[in-house]
């Protein structure tokens, strides 16, 4: 009974390492920025380039000053992995922002995805403070942009759109915000949530005024491939705005971030967007039900793990107690009895012989 026990005990602490490797692997890198100067992490970890300021109080993060040719930079200090170790361990992320811009038109705002290599610290009068050097040769920077100048030199759509860059502000895909009745410099508050999925190796963009609800379907959408786009090198992410020829002012009011491992199995080959949007769910469905299965998978070995060493631990001291238990207790004694003998005399008559003799 008592081995049976440890190999119990055993059993649960094993099962208890899975479930915590499994949650510390959900959570690899993550941050949340409700506030800016008020939040005692934000000087260690995030930067502020050019023009960038907090202001307010911390309550907001200010990229340009209302003069023009200004341009900032926020970026997170802590470098992420897409992919990492000869085993080739992918990571997908999603990351959730707000932010305003006012009725000026100027180069609007970018989130920016950097390989370490690049020169943080230099803006110039460049559009969104990074398209200098992009066009003298291959850049690893891939951007989303929240555009609100048609700049004829990159091909722009118009004042009001969004943007997928990857190594040139020539937008692979870009989408019309007018027609969904969104307008990026009115000066109000607008939530975007980005998001890449590993194991489909899609880049998805969803965009709304209100941040009630995640929009379920995207605006924009794109098959790329991050892991070979930077391979082993590390990436840092952030914003970059700037105003060029205007006093347009741009501003960032808060800022998640949440990069997740997945499994090298899930990791699959692009597929086309067309076949995604007849025969699939959104990723944003695909990513709750992941969640789910895992958060369930968890809740199940830590119950089992529970139970486990519950019942172990109780069966250790049930066994420990009833071996210190006497068999029979002294005051129940088996005392000798005295049992009275008679002797019984038993006599057996002859056969009755048949009549006939």
């Amino acid at each position: 009974m008592a081995s049976f026990s440890i190999f119990n005990y055993f059993t649960a602490l094993t099962f208890l390492i899975f479930l915590f490797k499994i949650l510390a692997a959900d959570q690899s890198f993550s941050f949340s920025f409700k506030s800016f100067a008020k939040d005692p992490n934000f000087e260690s970890n995030i930067a502020l380039y050019g023009d960038a300021h907090v202001a307010n109080d911390g309550s907001w993060i200010q990229l340009t000053n209302s003069v023009s040719w200004s341009a900032g930079r926020v970026m997170h200090k802590k470098p992420i992995m897409l992919v990492e170790g000869k085993a080739r361990n992918f990571a997908s992320f999603s990351t959730y922002f707000s932010f305003s811009m006012s009725h000026e038109n100027g180069d609007g705002l970018a989130f920016v995805m950097v390989p370490g290599s690049f020169v943080a610290n230099v803006l110039r009068n460049s559009s969104f403070g990074i398209s200098f050097g992009l066009d003298k040769s291959k850049s690893d920077v891939v951007s989303v942009e929240f555009d609100t100048f048609k700049d004829a030199k990159y091909g722009d759509l118009n004042e009001n759109h969004l943007g997928i860059d990857v190594g040139s502000l020539v937008s692979v895909k870009v989408r019309n915000l007018s027609s969904v009745n969104l307008v990026l410099n009115n000066g109000e508050k607008l939530h975007s949530w980005i998001d890449y999925e590993a194991s489909s190796k899609r880049l998805e963009i969803r965009l709304r005024q209100s941040s009630s609800t995640r929009p379920d379907d995207p605006l924009l959408s794109y098959s790329i491939d991050l892991s070979k786009q930077w391979n082993d090198e590390e990436v840092f992410v952030g914003f970059s705005s700037s105003n060029g020829n205007s006093s347009q002012t741009c501003f960032i009011y808060l800022w998640s971030f949440n990069l997740r491992p997945v499994p090298n199995w899930m990791h699959s080959e692009p597929v086309d967007p067309k076949a995604i949007a007849k025969n699939t769910k959104s990723l944003t469905t695909a990513h709750k039900s992941s969640n789910c299965f895992w958060k369930v998978l968890a809740l199940f070995i830590f119950g089992g793990a529970c139970g486990a060493l519950t019942t172990s631990c109780v069966l250790y001291i049930w066994t420990i107690l009833g071996n210190r238990r006497p068999v029979v207790p002294e005051e129940c004694g088996v005392h000798p009895v005295d049992f009275e003998y008679k002797k019984v005399k038993v006599v057996v008559d002859k056969a009755v012989k048949d009549s006939k003799k």
